[in-house]
């Protein structure tokens, strides 16, 4: 009897081994760059609200944001902050690192109700604290890291037929997001300019890991420069952050941070995933057990960040209307929190 719990001891020791050293270096980043990222919405915030007393709000297609000091230094911030994001990327999985951005949004609610005085109700901390179990759920039964030679490897896994139709439908999707839909009712539905980041951020965090994969393996002896794959995922990069960050300030400058944050962290992180099953197909490398640990702690998590967003509603109002309207608040200069004259409200009801 003894032998036979020893062996199970055993079996259960060698199926548990713990968390590879890259998949460490990749955590450690990744808590840095949901505290760098967190912290620059509610200062990109401050930035479109000034910018937005002055001159035409980034939410009806102004570009004044671009001469305030402060709003750059948000950017700044969210910029190290992605940084730490993509050298995350190069170590370890994305269903390790995208989840931790749960960090960012406890930050960012917690800033919001310090400088911006956005309310976080009581149980808007037991919404941190789940997300925080969610992560740490996820964090210990995340895969290791797919063992990659050569940026070659990620292109080909990049143009098999499964990943090719999700980043055509998502284009697809965006075109008419973009075209359609946004240019009679972003300015009253969050979701549009949030499902715009999140579907565009999907195909970036794809882009950015193959990238940081191939700037990995150059530093440690093998150039991956001389191959236009590389170049290729640099392009895609680059076009995707531009995307991303253009409808992020729209959607900041409409809607409330609190609300804006939850959103494009639940539409990020699941598009995100399904596109690492998709392309690295982490989930191959999983028994069924750990993916559904895996799908626990990410619904653990999505259940914290709906309780931060609706405490939001207990203290500001109604649910349908942080969902469909911006949000407007007196303050001393005759202004609304976004920078708008209270009459340009009134005009509304």
């Amino acid at each position: 009897m003894a032998a036979s719990d020893m062996s199970l001891a055993a079996a259960a020791a060698d199926s548990y081994k713990g968390m590879s050293s890259d998949n460490i270096k990749g955590l450690v980043l990744g808590l840095s760059s949901s505290f760098f990222i967190g912290a620059s919405f509610i200062v990109k915030k401050k930035g479109l609200k000034k910018a937005g007393a002055s001159g035409v709000r980034a939410g009806v297609g102004g570009y004044s944001y671009l001469y305030e000091p402060l709003w750059w230094t948000g950017m700044i911030t969210m910029i190290v902050g992605e940084i730490a994001n993509f050298a995350a990327y190069a170590f370890a999985p994305a269903i390790l690192v995208t989840p931790l951005g749960a960090l960012s949004i406890i930050i960012s609610a917690v800033l919001a109700h310090i400088i911006l005085r956005e309310r976080l109700h009581i149980f808007g901390i037991l919404g941190c604290v789940l997300c925080v179990v969610g992560s740490t759920t996820i964090v210990l039964h995340a895969p290791q890291e797919r063992e990659i030679e050569s940026v070659k490897e990620v292109w080909d896994l990049a143009t098999e037929p499964a990943f090719l139709f999700y980043a055509s439908l998502v284009m697809a999707i965006v075109l008419v997001l973009v075209f359609h839909y946004i240019p009679e009712y972003g300015q009253t539905h969050i979701m549009f300019y949030i499902g715009v980041c999140s579907l565009v951020g999907s195909l970036s965090v794809m882009s950015v890991k193959a990238l940081g994969i191939a700037l990995k393996l150059t530093l440690s002896g093998m150039n991956q420069l001389i191959y236009p794959q590389t170049w290729a995922f640099a392009i895609v990069v680059g076009a995707c952050v531009v995307t991303q960050m253009n409808y992020l300030n729209k959607a900041l400058d409409t809607f409330n941070t609190a609300v804006v944050s939850p959103i494009y962290y639940v539409m990020f992180t699941s598009l995100t995933i399904m596109a690492s099953v998709i392309m690295f197909k982490d989930w191959d490398r999983q028994n069924p057990t750990q993916i559904v640990t895996e799908m626990c702690g990410f619904v653990t998590i999505l259940s914290g960040t709906f309780l931060l967003h609706k405490t939001k509603d207990m203290a500001d109002g109604s649910l349908s209307m942080s969902m469909k309207l911006p949000r407007y608040a007196d303050d001393e200069n005759g202004f609304g929190t976004e920078g708008i004259p209270l009459r340009r409200q009134e005009s509304r009801i």
